[in-house]
């Protein structure tokens, strides 16, 4: 099969070319290591191969053997951060956990290998998952297929760099704050965050930073999406909470018709800051192509106390990367140097030691209070509508911090004072910084409401723009019948970039 050929399929289309023996596993993750060996070196999106397990499965024609699963022997990266593969190291894009080898896998883990796909290798993450891109001091920046010094987004921007550039046709993506949407927005790629506690996070884990944190995967088709949660999601044992199962499956949803829906829709930022004009245009755009859709748009917005929501939600963060360390030095059997973690990782950590309980209490407490109001206006709207992101992709080294504020942290590192971190103001600016682009995102991962990231829009520079649209608590039925409409009506799936 010629390169060509390959990304002329879906994931779901590549395995019906399996299941009807016109391809083999085998000749389809040579396909994928050879487009890996073609373009890793300009983008870095692959940073560990598995060549040795997946030669074996696709020796098999797949995990689970030929025509078994719905997506026997295709190809498949992992997202390197919480997903857990046996025999294999779970870097974090930490230098603390590069070589850390874990003994099992985790649930989600073998629920895709039970799907058939072939995993191939993991991809590129921020340290611990902690910026909107990505560029981890261990492997370096991943870049943009579409314009190599721009980031692909993050956290997951290493699967999403991947399938723009057609390594795979989809890739595991984690969101704690919009790492699933962000990067399928810089890359021009469907990404779906599923509503919280759909997909599974045992049997080590309970909740990802308290709920907020979901997995699933980033695709360049909807089916894909719909097919591969379909087979993930469901009962989880010893799960913290169970949500309503889905009436048919995902997939039949792609096809059906929404309706005509009531849609919210605004550009103003749930955190305040500037808006990039590309960015009005492609929610404009959405509107009107909604319109024509036969649903109904209105203007409105929620308003967010969005500073206050900034810091609540950083004193979460902080609290759970304090708790991530302690996990991690347990199993490595021994407290990371801080030559180990990044400058704003090692200072975040000491702020999670100089943050109270308490303080961790009340921000949990005001995030779900301010849960309950963004529940009060959906019950107005079947959607909403806003922007993914706050600009295109930025530069590589936009949103990282600065070498000022790199070396900031690292004096107060040396200090090892949290109550001095917190007084200097770094770490807050740093999540400024992050937020600014990512105002709207982190919203529903508090309030655990399903929401994607869908590529309608490409700007005169060439660079795509996600929209974002959100829906009801359990309702991904929705957003995948809204979203094979809009798939349908303004195809995406031709538009790659040229490396």
């Amino acid at each position: 099969m010629t390169h060509d050929e390959y990304v002329a399929h879906d994931a779901t289309g590549l395995a019906e070319r399996v299941r009807a023996g016109d391809v083999s596993a085998t000749e389809l993750l040579e396909c994928a290591l050879r487009r890996i060996e073609g373009v890793n070196a300009e983008i870095n999106a692959v940073v560990r191969l598995m060549e040795k397990d997946a030669r074996h499965a696709a020796a098999q024609g797949g995990n689970q053997g030929r025509g078994a699963g719905p997506f026997a022997g295709v190809p498949f990266l992992a997202k390197d951060l919480t997903t857990m593969y046996a025999g294999h190291p779970t870097s974090a894009g930490s230098r603390f956990l590069a070589d850390h080898v874990v003994e099992a896998d985790s649930e989600l883990a073998r629920r895709v290998k039970a799907t058939g796909a072939v995993v191939a290798g993991k991809t590129n993450t921020p340290e611990w998952g902690l910026l909107p891109v990505t560029e981890p001091e261990l492997w370096g920046p991943t870049r943009n297929p579409w314009h190599l010094d721009r980031s692909p987004g993050g956290s997951s921007g290493g699967s999403g760099a991947a399938i723009a550039a057609g390594i795979v046709p989809m890739a595991g993506g984690g969101d704690g704050g919009g790492s699933i949407r962000i990067p399928a927005s810089c890359c021009g790629l469907f990404g779906l965050k599923p509503t919280r506690g759909r997909t599974p996070t045992g049997p080590k884990r309970g909740q990802l930073w308290r709920g907020a944190s979901v997995e699933h995967v980033l695709t360049r088709s909807v089916r894909d999406s719909a097919a591969m949660l379909d087979a993930t999601h469901g009962p989880d044992t010893g799960a913290p909470f169970e949500i309503p199962a889905p009436v048919r499956p995902f997939a039949e949803e792609v096809e059906a018709d929404p309706g005509r829906l009531r849609i919210a829709w605004t550009t103003i930022p749930s955190v305040p800051t500037e808006v990039h004009p590309d960015c009005i245009a492609a929610v404009h755009d959405a509107v009107a192509l909604l319109e024509e859709l036969g649903h109904h748009l209105v203007e409105d917005h929620m308003p967010i106390d969005g500073p206050t929501f900034a810091k609540m939600f950083m004193t979460i963060v902080a609290g759970e990367l304090g708790a991530d360390i302690a996990e991690a030095s347990a199993a490595v059997g021994r407290r990371p140097a801080r030559s180990e973690l990044e400058p704003a990782t090692w200072a975040l950590g000491l702020l999670s030691e100089a943050l109270s309980a308490k303080s961790y209490a009340e921000a949990l407490r005001w995030t779900e209070i301010m849960g309950r109001d963004v529940g009060g206006f959906f019950e107005s709207y079947d959607l909403v509508l806003t922007p993914t992101v706050s600009t295109p992709p930025p530069k590589i080294g936009a949103i990282s911090p600065s070498a000022t504020e790199r070396r900031q942290l690292e004096l107060l590192g040396v200090i090892g004072s949290g109550r001095l971190i917190k007084m200097a103001g770094l770490i807050e600016q740093a999540a400024k910084t992050a937020l600014d682009f990512i105002p709207w995102t982190p919203i529903y991962n508090v309030t655990g409401q399903p929401a994607m990231s869908v590529p309608l829009y490409w700007n005169d520079a060439g660079l795509p723009i996600g929209v974002h649209l959100v829906g009801h608590f359990a309702d991904e039925a929705t957003l995948f019948r809204v979203a094979g409409q809009l798939e349908r009506a303004r195809p995406w799936f031709d538009r790659l970039p040229s490396l």
